[in-house]
């Protein structure tokens, strides 16, 4: 049935088409001129003769339907040429778009068949051409003519949406009629012919929250103050449906989402009336005590909420702070608690909405209170000083066992434990004082001095006779008060100076005191003098009544010959209660000045010398004794240098010396030249021979009878002698002592004793040894070393 019915609407269409194209001509022969396909003139423009010619094609633009799904190929149309006379000589040549695949001909009848299912939405139509040949000669027997095959559109494709789901926000309480999205589908179909891309949307899913335009597909609010508090999100499904919605058309569906935004509608609210808390009496302040919170549905900014205390017996003991991660009221301890005191508090606490929306204002204030009762816990707590500090006095000099003061101390639980009391020694390192262990009474156990030290800073504990762990500490000052037991003294050592032409009331110094106690006790000071000598005839004092006293000379001209240093006893008083005096001597020198009164000198042999020789002389007459001083010492070194020995025993001194030998004595035979007291050491015609070669341990005096003549010239004599004396000496060394002899004379047989010459001649040592001695014989080696050796390094 379904086949019938498809030729039965293929044939109505085909003779539509028919029908249309004949009406069509006709119209054309009306109205236009147009060429025959044979080329013959037919009547166009004014004044030119047309011939018409016979229309050798019969056909017109086909059409196709679409989607045909039917058992055999599509008639799409027939071509026929009026030269066809039925006998086959004529065939049909069909070429363009799709010809042969998609299109074919009968190349005998003519007849055009689509062999495949169109799509319009692929391709709307097709251009081809057809042409009649010889089918012996294949000569064209018309000429080629084109044709449009168009592909007639069935509603075939249902509405698509932009995008599967969608997702929109709208604020809660939001008016009817509040946009919320727009929504579009579309359909491939063809617009232009029928409704079958009218596309009309519908809600199918999401009433009665929302609702769609049917033209525009614009989604908006159908409820009225829809709350996100009780329905955040809502699922609604759109479609979209051709045909103009009517029956029979295509649809499509989509789904949108739709949250609900907040805003500040609701305000926050307790959960409970009054809340329990508990806190310790030994809480720190800062310490938390406890929580509220005050529910608000609303998120966001609009659920932030701010605590405050308004009210209570415990505003001044606690404060509220916000947690804004948790949106709690943190309660905690602003003073120090007493249990003994006060046992429980009560605080009235607010909260309230940070951010209000005007638009809601209507709905009530958005803030709710709560009751808060605070216990205080009772805490073992340690003992209390009365006063956080003590300050005491007590006097220099009390005797032990005085006392300094009392401290006292309480334990502030019910309780009331009694109290133990103690210095802390690490303060009282020398042990001044004490304390009652019962009553908090401070003495004194060694005498204290001002002087020394004029405050104590101890500390002293009070712990629980029962608790031990439970103590406190408390500082206590004391200060020694001052008493006056230390006379006044010279302020400096003081050392006075007179000239011999002073004049009588002349002041010379001025002197001042010092005292070892405070104020009250030291200044002011008077000077005086002693009464036995109030009236002494030289010197007078004189009180400046600001602590320094001025000394003036009282008769004029002094003598240093007669008497250059004078003694002069000073009493200075305090204006302590007793006061006190001490007697200090000023030590006054006469000396000799100038005419503007400028010291020359205080010594009385500068005196005496000054009286015969002037200054000039004076400088003469040293300038004189330098000078033979600096003779006397340059003689006395250039004596000691020439008798220094020409070779040096000490081991560490260790360097080249050369010796010149430039005068040869004559020998044995010279005894002109010869002198024998070079040989002769002048210390021991004194009968004392110090060793120069080692320091002895004692002195040895040799015997008498031994001590040779001064002048002797015996050699042998001399030599026997000093043999002798080298036997018997406890502190000769145990190797020879060497003399140095400068002095050879002439005519000796047996040569020169210089090594000067001796570098010239062969020598049969070999001193190749030296190489191996170290770098401290290095000279030797290379002067001794083999010839051999010289040769190859020349």
């Amino acid at each position: 049935p379904k086949m019938k019915e498809h030729h039965c609407l293929h044939a109505a269409l085909l003779c539509l088409g028919v029908l249309c194209y004949s009406q069509a001509l006709g119209t054309e022969g009306l109205s236009h001129d147009r060429p025959s396909l044979h080329g013959h003139p037919e009547k166009g423009k004014e004044g030119q003769v047309l011939h018409r010619s016979k229309r050798g094609w019969v056909w017109n633009q086909f059409f196709v339907i679409e989607e045909y799904t039917g058992p055999d190929p599509v008639l799409v149309g027939r071509l026929h040429s009026d030269i066809d006379s039925g006998d086959g000589n004529i065939k049909y040549i069909l070429s363009g778009e799709g010809a042969g695949i998609i299109f074919v001909i009968d190349d005998k009848s003519g007849n055009i068949h689509a062999t495949k299912t169109l799509d319009r939405e692929e391709r709307a139509q097709y251009t081809l051409t057809a042409q009649a040949v010889d089918r012996n000669t294949n000569r064209p027997l018309e000429p080629p003519s084109e044709f449009i095959v168009k592909v007639q559109d069935i509603n075939d494709n249902p509405p698509e949406f932009l995008h599967e789901n969608y997702h929109a926000n709208v604020p809660e309480r939001s008016n009817v009629g509040t946009s919320v999205i727009q929504v579009t589908a579309s359909d491939a179909d063809d617009p232009t012919y029928g409704n079958s891309a009218k596309l009309v949307y519908s809600i199918l899913e999401g009433q009665p929250y929302f609702s769609v335009e049917a033209q525009t597909g614009i989604i908006r609010t159908a409820l009225p103050n829809m709350d996100r508090e009780a329905k955040e999100e809502y699922h609604v499904v759109i479609q979209a449906k051709d045909m103009g919605g009517h029956m029979g058309g295509l649809s499509g569906t989509t789904k949108v989402t739709i949250t609900l935004t907040d805003v500040n509608d609701n305000p926050p609210k307790f959960p409970q009336s009054v809340y329990q808390m508990s806190v310790s009496e030994a809480a720190v302040p800062g310490e938390e005590v406890g929580r509220v919170k005050a529910k608000d549905p609303d998120i966001g900014e609009n659920g932030l909420v701010a605590y405050s205390i308004i009210d209570g017996d415990g505003m001044d003991m606690f404060e509220i702070t916000t947690d804004y991660e948790t949106q709690e009221g943190v309660v905690k301890l602003k003073k120090t608690l007493d249990y003994e005191t006060k046992k429980s508090y009560s605080l009235k606490v607010e909260a309230a909405n940070v951010h209000i929306d005007p638009k809601f204002i209507s709905n009530g204030p958005f803030k709710d209170t709560v009751t808060v009762k605070i216990a205080v816990e009772d805490a073992d707590e340690p003992p209390v000083f009365l006063k956080p500090s003590y300050i005491f006095e007590v006097q220099e000099n009390a005797a032990s066992g005085t006392v300094v003061g009392k401290v006292h101390a309480k334990d502030p639980d019910a309780a009331n434990s009694a109290i133990r009391y103690s210095i802390d020694r690490h303060t009282d390192l020398e042990r001044y004082f004490v304390i009652n262990a019962e009553d908090g009474n401070i003495k004194t156990i060694k005498t204290l001095d001002r002087e020394e030290m004029a405050w104590h800073n101890i500390s002293v504990f009070a712990v629980e006779v029962h608790k031990q762990h439970q103590e406190a500490k408390v500082p206590v000052a004391i200060k020694v008060v001052d008493v006056n037991d230390n006379a006044p003294k010279f302020a400096a050592a003081y050392e006075a100076f007179v000239c011999e032409n002073a004049r009588s009331n002349q002041q010379f110094i001025t002197i001042s005191a010092d005292d070892k106690d405070d104020s009250a006790n030291g200044p002011r000071f008077i000077f005086s003098l002693p009464p036995e000598i109030i009236h002494n005839p030289n010197f007078t004092l004189r009180d400046n009544r600001d602590n320094t006293a001025s000394v003036l000379v009282r008769r004029e001209g002094f003598s240093r010959q007669k008497q250059d240093l004078y003694l002069l006893p000073i009493v200075i008083s305090d204006g302590g209660v007793p006061p006190l005096s001490s007697t200090n001597t000023l030590s006054i020198r006469v000396c000799g000045c100038d005419g503007s009164g400028s010291l020359l000198s205080c010594n009385a042999e500068a005196y005496v010398l000054n009286a015969g020789l002037s200054t000039g002389a004076l400088i003469a007459i040293l300038a004189c004794i330098v000078i033979l001083l600096v003779i006397v010492v340059l003689f006395v070194t250039l004596k000691r240098q020439k008798k220094e020995p020409l070779i040096v025993f000490e081991e560490e001194d260790v360097r080249e010396n050369i010796i010149t030998y430039d005068d040869e004595g004559g020998g044995e035979e010279d005894t002109e030249a010869f002198d024998i007291a070079t040989l002769q050491n002048p210390d021991g015609i004194n009968g004392f021979m110090p060793r120069k070669d080692i320091k002895p341990e004692y002195q040895y005096l040799p015997r008498p009878g031994l001590r040779p003549a001064p002048n002797s010239v015996d050699v042998d004599d001399f030599i026997n002698t000093r043999i002798q004396e080298a036997d018997n000496d406890p502190t000769a060394p145990p190797y020879d002592s060497i003399q140095i002899y400068g002095y050879e004379g002439r005519g000796s047989v047996a040569g020169s004793l210089s090594s000067l010459e001796s570098a010239t001649t062969d020598s049969d040592l070999d001193y190749d040894y030296l190489q191996n001695w170290g770098p401290r014989f290095k000279k030797l080696a290379d002067l001794y070393g083999s010839k051999d050796t010289f040769d190859d390094d020349s």
